[in-house]
């Protein structure tokens, strides 16, 4: 299956930050389960701080904090979106 853009926002933020998020339909699979392909940033780009969310293999979901490697258990897209806009305002003080 040819994956199928479901969410895609980028954005340039207060100067400093630049938020991608894209959420794809790739069909379930043995390396995406859950039928979706994610990654969602926001990175400062003065300071090289970020916060990341992605699912690619074989890792799986997870999320980057900084040098930080943490997995993550993935409900929904709009999960998803709640869980990183509260990472990002709790690690970079950002409200998305």
């Amino acid at each position: 299956m040819k994956a199928k853009l479901i969410y895609h926002h980028k954005a340039k933020l207060h100067g400093k930050y630049i938020l991608e998020l894209s959420i794809h339909d790739v069909g379930k699979s043995q390396q995406y389960p859950d039928g979706i392909k994610y990654g969602l940033i926001c990175i400062n780009f003065k300071t090289r701080e970020r916060i990341l969310m992605d699912n690619h293999h074989p890792k799986g979901p997870h999320i980057h904090i900084g040098k930080d490697q943490l997995l993550y258990v993935f409900e929904s897209e709009e999960k998803l979106i709640e869980d990183f806009k509260s990472l990002v305002f709790k690690h970079l003080g950002v409200r998305l």
